[in-house]
């Protein structure tokens, strides 16, 4: 299961080393406590929407723009699923509606998911551009999921700091 709080606290810890700030800088620009943001940060503490505005106003982003990274990734773990039920790890999932290569059929403008298998078959990665979520399953009550995110034009900030 993904945890909503672990996601947004990636989402704004990825925003935040992107502007070379400390926990520091952020917390007193949005009147939370150091602790408290680094918990958010982590996943450990879920923030409130007053508290999730005054983190976006200080990292000067939008909120809008954060819940939209994290409904990405929501939306990679959802196809991640799909991924991990494939019927072979080593070979190309066909998720989302997309055609197979050489099948005549269009292939849908979705991004390419590809099941892989690293020492299980319950690993699964997906990349889409800049994002590359992975998921690990080592039984029905623990699953990790990681999620990256490459430098691209949507974030020029992460490419020349």
């Amino acid at each position: 299961m993904i945890l909503l709080r672990k996601v947004i606290g990636d989402v704004l810890r990825t925003r935040r080393l992107a502007q070379h700030r400390t926990l520091r800088d952020v917390s007193t620009a949005a009147n939370v406590s150091l602790g408290y943001l680094s918990e958010i940060e982590r996943g450990h503490k879920e923030a409130s929407s007053e508290l999730l505005a005054a983190i976006c106003e200080a990292l000067g982003t939008g909120l809008s723009d954060v819940m939209a990274d994290v409904s990405a990734t929501f939306a990679f773990a959802e196809q991640m699923a799909e991924a991990l039920t494939a019927p072979a790890a080593s070979e190309p999932a066909v998720l989302a509606g997309r055609a197979p290569s050489g099948s005549g059929q269009p292939a849908s403008p979705e991004p390419a998911l590809v099941a892989s298998s690293r020492s299980e078959p319950s690993d699964a990665v997906v990349t889409d551009g800049e994002i590359t979520v992975s998921v690990r399953s080592d039984g029905p009550l623990r699953t990790t999921l990681t999620a990256r995110r490459t430098p691209g034009p949507r974030y020029p900030e992460l490419l020349f700091g």
